[in-house]
C-alpha cells in the first residue's frame, strides 16, 4: 500500500513546476464521487493560515471530543508516521484500518488514472489519495464532527470540498509565495478561500492587508466574521517555565465577559491559536453541538504536539520545532529566550527547505546561539543544500557555522 502511494506525485516532496498548473478540486470532486461523497457523512470545522493551524485543528479538535462528541481530525504533515494525519478522538488510525481504507480507494484511484491518462491529464495527487482516505475512515467510523486542516492555501486545497460549521484563519504571513502569490495579501485570497456562504469564519489575522481581503470575502458571501482585536481579544501569561503552557484569558468584545484557560502548549502565539479554538467552539455550541467551557478548559489544558517546541531531553535541554517561516521562527525565538539567556552553551541545529525564507529565518536568530550546526533532510528533495545554509548564516552574522551529513550528526555534534 505505502509502495503504491509512493508512486503518487507528492507535491509535499516535489512542488508543481508552474504556479496552479496542478492544482484544482477537480479531481477531488471525481474522487469523492466514486467513493459515494464521504465528505458529505458528517460536519466539519475547515482550518487555514500560514503557521499556527495545526495546532489551532489540535487543539479544537481536543475541545470537541472532551465534549463528548467523536471527533475526526484531519492533520499535515506528519513528523513520525502517516497515521498521524487521520485520527478519532486523538488516537491515530490503526494499520489495519488504514489498509481498509486504501483497499477501498485504490480501484476508484486508478480507475479515474486511467480516465485522465486517455485525455493526457493526470490522477489524483498523493496529498489527494490520503484526504479522501481521512473522508473515508471518518464517514466509516461515523464520527460527529470533523476538523480538517488545509494542506497548502485554502482556495483550491484537497478539504476544500466540505460545508463547514465554522471556518478559521489562523494567521497570514509570507510562505510558499511561488504557489500562492508574493504578497500578503494575495496569500490572503487563498486562505480565503475556505469561506463559505452564509458559514461563520474566525479569524486570526493581524496584518492589515491580510484583514481587508478576508472581510471582503466574508462580506461578499455573507459570512459572519469575527477577527481577533475587533471582536475578540487574547491576553497571554507564561509560566514560570517558558517552555510549558501558561494561561490564556479570552474576551469577547461584543459582551464584554472573559474566560480564563490553562494551555498545555507553550508561547505567546498559542494563546492566539486557543482563543480562535474558543470563539469556534463557542460557534459549533450555537450550531447544535454542546460544547461547555469545562470541555474548552480540558481540551487546551491537555493537547501536545510534536515539533512543536518540544522539550526531548532536560540534561542538556533539547527542543524540536518545526519552525518554517520567519513568522514562526520569531514565536519560537521569543519562546525559548528566557531559557537561552540563562543557558551556554547555547547550540542551534538548523534544516530547511529550498522553496523557504531561508535568509531571513536566520537572520532572525541573530544574537541568540553560541554555535550553529547546519545540515540538510536526507529523504526529502525539497532540502536545501547546505551551501545556501552557510551562505545564509554567514550574511546572517551568526557565528561560524559547522556541517553535518545527517539531522542525526548535527544532534549528536551539538
Amino acid at each position: 500500500m505505502l509502495d503504491w502511494l509512493g508512486g503518487r506525485v507528492d507535491f509535499e516532496r516535489t512542488p508543481p513546476k508552474k504556479p496552479g498548473a496542478d492544482f484544482g478540486l477537480g479531481r477531488m470532486r471525481r474522487l469523492l464521487a466514486r467513493l459515494d461523497a464521504p465528505h458529505d457523512a458528517f460536519p466539519v470545522v475547515h482550518v487555514a493560515g500560514t503557521k499556527g493551524k495545526g495546532s489551532t485543528v489540535a487543539m479544537l479538535s481536543a475541545v470537541l471530543s472532551a465534549a463528548g462528541h467523536r471527533t475526526g481530525r484531519y492533520m499535515s504533515p506528519h513528523v513520525h508516521a502517516l497515521e498521524e494525519r487521520i485520527s478519532i478522538d486523538g488516537r491515530p488510525i490503526s494499520a489495519a484500518a488504514l489498509v481498509t481504507v486504501f483497499d477501498i480507494l485504490i480501484p476508484a484511484v486508478e480507475a479515474l488514472d486511467r480516465a485522465a491518462a486517455r485525455r493526457g491529464g493526470r490522477g489524483p495527487t498523493w496529498f489527494e489519495v490520503v484526504t479522501a482516505a481521512a473522508f473515508l475512515h471518518f464517514a466509516r467510523s461515523r464520527v460527529d464532527l470533523a476538523v480538517l486542516e488545509t494542506g497548502l492555501g485554502g482556495r483550491l486545497d484537497a478539504t476544500n470540498v466540505s460545508r463547514p460549521v465554522v471556518s478559521v484563519i489562523t494567521s497570514v504571513s509570507l510562505d510558499h509565495m511561488e504557489l500562492l502569490g508574493r504578497t500578503v495579501g494575495r496569500i490572503a485570497g487563498e486562505k480565503a478561500g475556505i469561506i463559505k456562504r452564509g458559514r461563520p469564519v474566525i479569524s486570526g489575522a493581524a496584518h492589515p492587508a491580510a484583514r481587508r481581503v478576508i472581510a471582503d470575502t466574508a462580506r461578499r458571501r455573507r459570512a459572519a466574521l469575527l477577527q481577533v482585536g475587533r471582536d475578540f481579544r487574547v491576553t497571554h501569561a507564561a509560566s514560570d517555565d517558558p517552555l510549558e503552557g501558561g494561561d490564556v484569558e479570552v474576551m469577547d468584545v461584543r459582551d464584554g465577559v472573559s474566560e480564563h484557560f490553562r494551555l498545555a502548549m507553550a508561547g505567546r502565539h498559542q494563546a492566539d491559536n486557543a482563543a480562535l479554538v474558543v470563539m469556534a467552539a463557542r460557534q459549533v455550541d450555537a450550531a447544535g453541538f454542546a460544547v461547555p467551557r469545562q470541555a474548552i478548559a480540558r481540551g487546551l489544558a491537555r493537547v501536545r504536539l510534536p515539533a512543536r517546541i518540544e522539550r526531548i531531553e532536560d540534561a542538556p535541554l533539547v527542543v524540536v520545532d518545526a519552525a518554517h517561516n520567519v513568522a514562526s521562527m520569531r514565536s519560537l525565538l521569543e519562546t525559548l529566550a528566557p531559557a537561552l539567556a540563562t543557558r551556554r552553551p547555547r547550540v542551534l541545529v538548523f534544516a530547511a527547505s529550498m522553496d523557504k525564507q531561508i535568509e531571513e529565518m536566520l537572520a532572525a536568530a541573530t544574537g541568540f546561539f553560541d554555535h550553529v550546526i547546519l545540515t540538510r533532510y536526507t529523504t526529502n528533495t525539497r532540502a536545501a543544500p547546505v551551501a545556501r545554509l552557510v551562505s545564509a548564516c554567514r550574511a546572517a552574522g551568526l557565528p561560524p557555522p559547522r556541517v553535518a551529513g545527517s539531522p542525526a550528526e548535527a544532534l549528536e555534534a551539538a
